[in-house]
């Protein structure tokens, strides 16, 4: 039957999700064994996976580079450090601690992707936690809320709205002006919220401070070093692409990776081995997996069929359909990581726009550099907000989760589903109503 590779893959798919949400094998594995499958039953070629899992190579890249840059200075006891400043600024109230949370990732995520963030900035929160007598994976979750918000922000603050910005050709500037109002909207959204879903650490109030432990940092000279190498990563991840020779946040999360390998060799203060061992494979692992199983539903149609659907439901309703794809990828994009998924849902909504007839086939070329009609743009800023806000509903919805979860187990906890989904379903469907009414003043009335 000549349907059979299509109703594999996405049986395959559905399945690989469904074991994800109910936790029977771990995400990874599920994952892993779903891209395998696909390649023994000859749905695809091994060397037609790894060409997928090529396509995705700079989120891999990105991933291994600042996970490789984090662990390489955790001997130095900065992140304790750190951790214990931030009790004491906050003077061990819960409430403060949150919001100071909520602020900081806000703004790193404003000016980098907000999986990066998550891999900068989460060893914080263990000792953290940890200082204050709270659980830490509370306070990693609502981490992993405002980086997928504050996502929105900018441009670059989360690869799928910048996957949907690039392939729309949308300028930083631009972005700022039509669409960072939305982010702030979100962030407004999770910060009303807060008190009510994280209670009790909202209400905790350390009163002996003076008892705290004061970790003192090792290696000062190093860290020093490493510093300087830090710096030059976050401005290059800014400028790197603007520069007479591109670099990309890949390249540039990759050299400071080596780099800092070269310093923790040298200065002795880790070894190579022990570094590379720490590194969350699972997490780089279930990636490259996801992005095998959609090029399966790509390969095999699967996505080209949705397309058609979109056609005949919509035909050239250009408001009900942005409301619906809100809604659609957002409730998508909850469990599947929206990285993948915007990958596949461009081109489909590219092709939907030529089926009905409101965009010639130029838009189809992946070199095409024009401008799309301003009448059909709501429907790419209403895929920016269901993807990157979907993400938050549960813990397979974003990259910035998955990340998450890997560190929480490193530290010796896991970030169940359900769990998960206690504190970010809510959030998600608040964020995906305030942003369909934002979507709607602001583009379509």
């Amino acid at each position: 039957m000549e349907n059979t590779p299509a109703i594999l893959a996405l049986g395959l798919f559905c399945t690989v999700i469904f074991l994800v949400m109910t936790e029977w094998i771990h995400f990874t594995i599920a994952a892993f064994l779903g891209a395998l499958l696909l390649v023994f039953t000859n749905v695809m070629t091994l060397n037609e996976a790894i060409g997928y899992i090529g396509a995705g190579y700079s989120t891999i890249a990105l991933f291994f580079g600042v996970m490789v840059l984090v662990r390489s200075f955790e001997p130095t006891k900065i992140f304790d450090y750190l951790a214990t400043q931030m009790v004491i600024l906050a003077k061990g109230k819960g409430s403060r601690l949150l919001l100071a949370i909520t602020g900081i990732t806000s703004l790193v995520c404003a000016f980098l992707p907000n999986a990066t963030t998550v891999m900068l900035l989460a060893p914080l929160l263990p000792p953290l936690a940890a200082d204050v007598g709270v659980d830490f994976v509370p306070l990693l979750i609502l981490m992993v809320l405002v980086s997928n918000s504050a996502g929105l922000l900018t441009l670059v603050g989360d690869p799928a709205t910048f996957i949907v910005g690039d392939a729309i050709n949308i300028s930083f500037v631009e972005y700022l002006s039509r669409l960072s109002l939305g982010g702030a909207i979100a962030l407004l959204t999770i910060l009303l919220m807060t008190p009510v879903l994280f209670r009790k650490i909202w209400r905790t109030e350390l009163t002996n401070l003076d008892q705290l432990p004061h970790p003192e940092i090792n290696h000062p000279r190093v860290l020093s070093v490493g510093a300087i190498i830090v710096a030059l990563v976050l401005i290059f991840f800014v400028i790197g692409e603007s520069l007479p020779v591109p670099v990309s946040p890949a390249g540039v999360a990759l050299m400071g990776a080596a780099l800092a390998l070269l310093l923790a060799h040298h200065s002795k203060i880790d070894t190579l081995n022990n570094i590379l061992r720490d590194v969350d494979w699972s997490t780089l692992i279930f990636f490259m997996s996801i992005f095998v199983l959609i090029g399966g539903l790509q390969k095999t149609g699967v996505i080209g069929g949705i397309s058609g659907i979109l056609a005949t439901i919509l035909g050239q309703n250009i408001f009900l359909g942005s409301i619906l794809l809100l809604f659609l990828v957002g409730l998508l994009s909850s469990v599947v990581p929206n990285i993948p998924l915007v990958v596949a849902m461009v081109p489909l909504l590219k092709q939907y726009l030529v089926n009905v007839g409101m965009a010639g086939q130029e838009v189809l070329e992946p070199s095409y550099g024009g401008q799309f009609p301003p009448e059909v743009l709501p429907l790419f800023y209403a895929m920016m907000f269901g993807a990157t806000l979907g993400g938050n509903g549960t813990l397979a919805g974003a990259s910035a989760n998955i990340v998450a979860a890997g560190i929480s187990e490193q530290h010796g906890r896991r970030i169940s589903f359900k769990r998960f989904f206690h504190y970010g379903f809510p959030v998600m469907v608040a964020q995906l109503i305030t942003s369909a009414l934002f979507v709607t003043v602001r583009f379509l009335l």
